[in-house]
């Protein structure tokens, strides 16, 4: 599959409604890929296209970074599941010193690699399964690591739980947005921004989501 090609079929360019500033390849009610079930992606080897929505968690970190540009400026960031690439795009606008977007989704990659064109900033990509690393070296890396809208899965949300508290305990800021998933940690947290996101009643269960920024304070 010709995955830029594909992105640039199957959705239209657009800003999230938090974040007029930036502009990405976004499914919306007019495009193919919204129409699309899970399984008919399936059966094109095409995996649920989360790359293609700007998640409530996203909007949130990247409004709080873009409005607080002395969170990134000079910083080296790493926007984790980036998805779409939002959180990075913001991060790179607001003066990061290099702001990278981790993801395991082939198409996500090409996405993230499309919108940052869109906003004329480089967002370098880590394509590996950083929850299956070592947290002490990957400590290294990054200032400032932020994770929006990863708590939606029981698994998955234990996981990066405990990656991020390991980072934590390394000296890396953790910035965590959630919109009230499930698995939101109980504990270590501790509120920095709250936004209101508008949302749409095809992916959640409201027109608007209210949407936390927390720090992740690290383990005692």
């Amino acid at each position: 599959m010709d995955l830029e090609n594909f992105i640039r079929r199957e959705t239209a360019i657009a800003a999230p409604s938090l974040v007029p500033e930036i502009r990405l390849h976004l499914a919306t009610e007019i495009t193919p890929i919204w129409q699309a079930t899970e399984e008919s992606l399936a059966q094109r080897g095409v995996a649920p296209p989360y790359w293609a929505f700007a998640w409530p968690g996203g909007q949130a970190l990247a409004r709080h970074l873009l409005d607080n540009p002395s969170l990134a400026r000079g910083r080296r960031l790493l926007d984790f599941a980036a998805g779409s690439g939002l959180v990075a795009i913001a991060a790179a606008m607001a003066g990061a010193a290099r702001s990278e977007a981790a993801e395991i989704d082939a198409l996500a990659l090409a996405a993230i690699a499309l919108n940052a064109g869109l906003n004329g900033v480089s967002v370098p990509c880590r394509a590996e399964d950083l929850l299956a690393g070592d947290p002490a070296a990957q400590a290294r890396h990054w200032d400032l690591v932020l994770a929006g809208d990863v708590c939606y899965e029981k698994p998955m949300a234990g996981a990066v739980e405990r990656w991020l508290a390991a980072l934590a305990a390394e000296g890396v800021e953790i910035l965590l947005a959630d919109p009230g998933r499930a698995y939101l940690p109980k504990t270590g947290l501790t509120e920095a921004a709250r936004y209101r996101v508008p949302t749409s009643l095809e992916l959640e269960d409201r027109t608007e989501r209210e949407t936390i920024v927390w720090r992740l304070a690290p383990p005692r």
